[in-house]
């Protein structure tokens, strides 16, 4: 049979270390959950990056396929229009 002083001395032995594995886990656990929370805003910052530039590419390559399937009359207007300063009344050309 046990006495008073040998169970405390179990629970230190045994129950002290425990904890301490619990606890060691705990704040592991802890920063691999910040650490994924970090990775996954970095990865959504990058995909809003990549939806942008995507957008922007898709935009460019409508105007390209204006430009090839355009007589080419209604461009050029719309080039030399762009060339030439518009002039409101009152307004100089410097």
């Amino acid at each position: 049979m046990m006495g008073p002083g040998e169970v405390m001395i179990a629970l230190i032995v045994i129950g002290l270390p425990t904890i301490m594995l619990f606890y060691g886990f705990h704040r592991f656990f802890r920063f691999r959950e910040k650490q994924l929370e970090v990775d996954a805003m970095l990865t959504a910052e990058k995909a809003a990056q990549y939806a942008a530039s995507n957008a922007e590419l898709e935009a460019r390559v409508r105007v390209l396929e204006k430009i090839v399937t355009d007589g080419g009359i209604e461009t050029a207007a719309q080039i030399e229009a762009l060339r030439t300063p518009r002039l409101g009344n009152g307004d100089k050309v410097q």
